[in-house]
């Protein structure tokens, strides 16, 4: 028979979609089991919709039969089948989809009661993806009701061929020679059994129909009866057909029918864990968009979260067919740890199955799912604190990076989800808790940035505000200052620093007492400034001591903990990044007591104190000694 040409406008339309729309040659196989689902929904439908129709639909499947030595992969199915019409209509014009047509049909007309028919393919490419794996494919098919059969065979742009053939049962038989092997690729692959089976595994798990394969395996043989101690075990070889897929996805059951162990066994198996998730997140939304969605929260972060290579994302399928491996649209950079599945039937997909039309349902199913994982984060601070504190260890910087990325534009949305140590509390403790334990006439929520809880409770700064009874929030983690700022308040109350030179009201009688020992004070603040020099931008009688003797604050929008940080993110402009020191005394310590009379009677001694109070003060902030030998030196000459 003479071959003939496809009806597309050239046949350079055939070259791309075999080079250039999928990225990976694998996804052939999905595209065409794909379609073998379709074909036999659209039996099953036909048997809802027909009495004439008699159809089982147990008996149906799609059947996998690699042939090494021929060197084709057949994949069969026993669905309606296509006519010659359909085989030249379908096939023979590029980009045309049957099953498109058949779903706009549906849609004219009400579905039979119980109807559950879901037709995947909708552009008419996925067919050709086969010519990515194969130099010759053949389609066999015989309609449902016709006693004909016919073959459709092609070797790609170059045209095809339909004849008249015999096949004993309705359905189709698709055949494909396996290209072989480059030194770019290896096809043989697609001749392997196990490779078959974890492609299956991988992109059609959930087909709603079995997907079958002769799988070519070893057994031990069974222990004769006369065998004696010397007997040796003998294996045998055997052939056994096997369902490759589930055919039914977990979050398609109603949560109420699912066992927290099938949850944890998904999880653990989906995604290579060996400890159970802290929890899980089963969505089925229905509405102007409707979808279903199984999310996991993991008890521990992955070994490259923190890394460049570590990729966000669910997992995304289209009626139970995978689509895309990590959907990173759908899960926002604050909750980048979450695992899990979405599936849905109105995304609107490109034409090659593999990425999403930028879409509003997108967008929708996006927005809903950041909701519930933060009412499950929620739930589990209030009802499981032990799960949640576990959950913040892995993942609570992920949270703090959150509030202040994108100019502090999810800060609302996080706040309730932070934790802090609480100096009164000696444990973590929300923001909202903190609140409601504050006292009616405490003017600001405090807190104190430093390495280590230890650290700040030795504070001499904040001496004064625990002496309140204020509780203090104890800030340790490097992004912490900038989260504080990004928040700004909580509630009408201001976040203040146990540094700021304001953070205790003043009476009257206060300010008189403060500006009268400042000017008392003022030839030694004078004579420490000459003596720092740069290091320091003013020295003050500070506000904040109480039996401490000396304090570093920062003036300006740059604290010490920025300064800190800074220095160890990019150490070679951090120069630029420096707070604006402050040397802040307690004029009733013994040792200010000291330097007033060292500067009074010995000025070289008095150079060396005012040294060695700025050094102690560097140290108590937790800021680094320019010249830790020079700082021994100091306190050796001095202990005399």
């Amino acid at each position: 028979m003479a071959k003939k040409q496809f009806k597309a406008e050239s046949k350079r339309l055939l070259d791309l979609m075999i080079n250039s729309i999928y990225t990976h040659k694998e996804i052939f196989l999905r595209e065409i089991i794909s379609n073998a689902s379709d074909a036999m929904d659209k039996l099953a439908y036909k048997a809802l919709t027909d009495d004439k129709v008699a159809v089982d639909r147990s008996e149906l499947k799609i059947t996998l039969t690699p042939d090494q030595i021929a060197r084709t992969l057949t994949i069969s199915d026993n669905g309606i089948g296509m006519t010659r019409e359909e085989l030249e209509s379908n096939l023979g014009t590029i980009a045309r989809s049957g099953s498109l047509q058949f779903k706009e049909e549906m849609a004219k007309q009400e579905k039979a009661e119980g109807d559950t028919t879901d037709i995947i393919g909708q552009f008419g490419v996925g067919f050709y993806s086969a010519f990515m794996v194969a130099d010759h494919v053949s389609v066999t098919s015989r309609a449902y009701g016709s006693d004909e059969a016919f073959r459709w065979e092609s070797d790609g742009a170059d045209g095809y061929t339909i004849t008249p053939c015999d096949k004993e049962r309705v359905g189709t038989d698709i055949v494909l020679h396996i290209k072989a092997n480059t030194e770019e690729d290896h096809y043989d692959e697609y001749l392997e059994q196990y490779r078959l089976s974890d492609l299956v595994k991988k992109y059609s798990d959930y087909i709603h129909y079995p997907i079958v394969m002769l799988m070519h395996k070893s057994r031990q043989k069974p222990r004769p009866e006369d065998a004696g101690d010397d007997y040796k075990p003998e294996w045998e070889d055997f052939d056994e057909w096997e369902t490759l897929n589930s055919m039914v996805p977990l979050w398609q059951r109603p949560k109420s029918e699912v066992k927290p162990e099938e949850y944890n066994q998904f999880y653990k198996e989906k995604y290579g864990d060996w400890e159970d998730p802290l929890s899980v997140i089963h969505v089925s939304a229905e509405g102007t968009v409707e979808y279903k969605a199984m999310l996991y929260i993991p008890a521990h972060a992955p070994f490259d979260f923190h890394t460049r290579e570590y990729q966000k994302g669910l997992q995304l399928y289209s009626s139970g067919v995978l689509i895309m491996d990590k959907c990173a649209d759908l899960l926002p950079d604050h909750f980048r740890f979450v695992k899990g599945v979405v599936d849905s039937q109105d995304f609107s997909l490109n034409i090659s199955r593999e990425m999403l039309q930028h879409t509003r349902q997108l967008k929708v199913i996006a927005t809903n799912l950041e909701k519930k994982i933060k009412a499950e984060l929620l739930r589990l601070q209030k009802d499981d604190r032990e799960k949640y504190e576990q959950f913040w260890k892995a993942f609570g910087i992920q949270l703090k990076v959150g509030v202040v990325s994108d100019y502090g534009a999810h800060k609302d949305l996080l706040r309730d989800l932070l934790l802090f140590f609480s100096s009164k509390e000696g444990k973590l403790t929300s923001l909202a808790e903190y609140k409601e334990r504050m006292p009616e006439e405490q003017p600001y929520i405090y807190y104190a940035c430093g390495e280590d809880t230890a650290q700040l409770d030795k504070l001499p700064q904040a001496e004064r505000i625990r002496d309140k009874g204020y509780e203090i929030l104890y800030l340790t983690d490097e992004p912490d200052q900038f989260v504080i700022n990004a928040l700004g308040e909580l509630d009408g109350k201001a976040f203040k620093s146990v540094d700021d030179d304001d953070a205790l009201p003043e009476t009257d009688e206060e300010k008189a007492a403060l500006e009268q020992q400042a000017e008392e004070s003022k030839p030694v603040l004078d004579f420490l400034k000459e003596v720092l020099g740069d290091q320091i931008k003013e020295a003050r009688i500070s506000k904040l001591l109480k039996t401490g003797a000396v304090c570093l604050t920062a003036d300006g929008p740059i604290t010490l903990e920025m300064e800190k940080y800074f220095q160890k993110m990019d150490p070679e402009n951090a120069g630029n990044m420096k707070a604006q020191r402050v040397l802040e005394l307690n004029p009733q310590s013994p040792a200010f007591a000291a330097l007033k009379r060292a500067v009074e009677e010995d000025k070289e001694l008095a150079g060396k104190y005012a040294q060695l109070l700025y050094a102690q003060a560097q140290l108590i902030a937790g800021l680094p000694l320019a010249d830790p030998a020079g700082y021994a030196e100091l306190v050796c000459s001095l202990m005399k």
